[in-house]
Formats: structure tokens, sequence, C-alpha cells
């Protein structure tokens, strides 16, 4: 008797889209959307809703100056951030708002040197996303993340480069970006700041968010970070 045997099996492929996970609107949150968002909610792994308990406090502490400025009609500007987890398996962790913050005073006199044709400098070069272990409450004043990740990048002492986009609506930069630590073990990564160059140890700080430790296995975990920067008109 002649016969054959051959391999048998299956294989099943996904495919992961790292760039779409975020599901916080890029449009001015109205106060149900901001609370789904960003604070515990019914249907969320209880993972999302314990952090979002602890980091209830980091989101607060920007978050009522937004909220006062809407009642009162002013016309102000803010960014908010909002945090994914990507696992290595593929598994996505949406942790939602993350911070509502003010821009910093470097940040305002970017933009306003941006406006005058003398200088170099570039609105649209607002894209390189900083990660941290630091935990002092952020400032206007801050110029800088507390403690800035370095060779944990990849490359080394190099900012990931965030995609820029328009939000839904026409007041809203967007910027989003991946952090995958290639080093260092297990990172608690507890600040973003966007930066005007993708170098480490420089360039201007236009905003700084700080909040509850997001635990990153290095060669394993990313962290997708999306910042979303909010003019309102006033009158």
């Amino acid at each position: 008797m002649v016969g054959s045997i051959g391999p048998a099996g299956t294989v099943a492929l996904r495919i992961l889209q790292r760039g779409s996970w975020t599901r916080t609107p890029a449009k001015e949150l109205s106060l149900i959307e901001i609370m789904r968002h960003g604070l515990p909610w019914p249907g969320n792994p209880r993972e999302v809703n314990v952090w979002r308990l602890k980091n209830f406090p980091n989101l607060w502490r920007g978050l009522w100056r937004a909220l006062t400025a809407r009642i009162f009609g002013l016309a102000n500007f803010y960014g908010a951030l909002s945090l994914v987890k990507i696992r290595k398996d593929g598994t996505i962790i949406d942790y939602g708002l993350a911070s509502f913050r003010s821009v910093t005073d470097t940040g305002v006199g970017y933009i306003v040197d941006a406006f005058q044709p003398a200088t170099s400098i570039e609105l649209e070069n607002m894209k390189f996303h900083g990660v941290g272990t630091g935990t002092n409450a952020e400032s206007t004043a801050n110029t800088s993340l507390q403690t800035e990740e370095s060779t944990q990048y990849n490359p080394d002492n190099t900012r990931p480069t965030g995609t820029t986009t328009e939000g839904a609506s026409a007041n809203i930069y967007r910027t989003v970006a991946t952090y995958s630590p290639d080093s260092g073990g297990t990172r608690a990564i507890t600040e973003h700041g966007i930066f005007s160059q993708a170098a480490t140890g420089g360039g201007v700080l236009l905003d700084r968010s700080v909040f509850s430790a997001v635990n990153l296995v290095a060669g394993s975990d990313s962290l997708q970070a999306t910042y979303d920067l909010t003019f309102t008109s006033g009158g």
C-alpha cells in the first residue's frame, strides 16, 4: 500500500491598526461624553474602571477650569489627553480621558512667535510625544517633563512622532503617537507632554499631563497617546 502524509492545520490572522484604537471623539465633548470617557462606566473592564477612579483627581484638576469657561461662554483653549494600552497579544485597554490641562507659558509663547514671519518657528512641529515617570502636579511654568524616558525610547533619546489631524470640528488639533519601550523592564508611565522636537533634553513643551500609572512591559506593551488641543471662540 502506497500513501502519503502531509502537514495539516489552520492559520488565523488578525490585523491590528494601532492608529485607530482611541474611542474618545475628536470634538468638544459634552458633559455626558466626558463622564463616559473619563469616569468609571458600566460595561468597562474592571481594570479600566479602577484606573479611572484612581485617576479622577488628575482629570478634575484641569477639567473644572474648562467646564467653568464653558458655563460662562468664555473663549479659552485647553488640551485633553486620552490613553490606550496595547498588549503584545493585541489586547486593547482603553483607559479613555487621562487629563484636561492648560497650555504652558512656553507653549503660549511658541504660538505667538509662530505668527511672526521673522521667526522660523512652525506650529506643525508640535507633534512629538514625550512620556515619563514624574508625579509632580502640572504647572503652566513647566518647561519639561519631570522624569522623561531616555534610552527606553526606540531609537534612544528620540520621542515618538505623532500624526497630525484636524478634529471632527475645525477648532481641534489632534496628534496621536505610540510609545513602545524597548528596555528598562516594567515602566510605570505617569506623565506626558507635547514637544516641538524629537530629541530629548530640549524643545518647547506645549502641554504637560500627569495621570495614574500605566504599567508597560518593555518589549511587549505599547501606549498610544492622543492629544487634542481645543480652541473655543467667544462672543
